[in-house]
């Protein structure tokens, strides 16, 4: 079960609104799949990023995923841990494993709910 306050995109990222902030980072089905996270590459703060468009990469001991942003918005913050544990993303997916925060200006793309996310997942097994 995927957390029910949060929305998701189909690439498997997941966004926590905050208002005019939001939280962005990857489900724990995308850090299952991509194994042990070794680096994550983000965006510096000021950064733009664009619904649908990769913001980012992270890369894991079998491959390296683009990370695709889940709205339109500005870079406010980095998780900085995660340049030197970027692990955080396998353990703690929806906590400290964070990856960008945004103030959102446009879009929202194409964001689905917990259930809705759940029933996709199903689709692919």
């Amino acid at each position: 079960m995927n957390p029910s306050d949060l929305q998701y995109t189909k690439e498997h990222e997941w966004l926590r609104d905050a208002g005019t902030v939001a939280v962005i980072g990857i489900t724990h089905h995308a850090q299952d799949a991509l194994g042990d996270v070794v680096f994550v590459e983000l965006p510096a703060i000021g950064s733009t990023i664009t619904a649908g468009r990769s913001f980012g990469v992270v890369e894991s001991v079998k491959a390296a995923s683009d990370l695709y942003a889940p709205c339109d918005g500005e870079v406010v913050a980095v998780n900085g841990l995660l340049a030197t544990t970027p692990d955080l993303v396998n353990t703690d997916p929806y906590g400290d494993g964070w990856m960008i925060k945004v103030r959102v200006t446009g879009s929202t793309g194409d964001l689905i709910d917990a259930g809705s996310y759940d029933a996709f997942l199903a689709t692919l097994h």
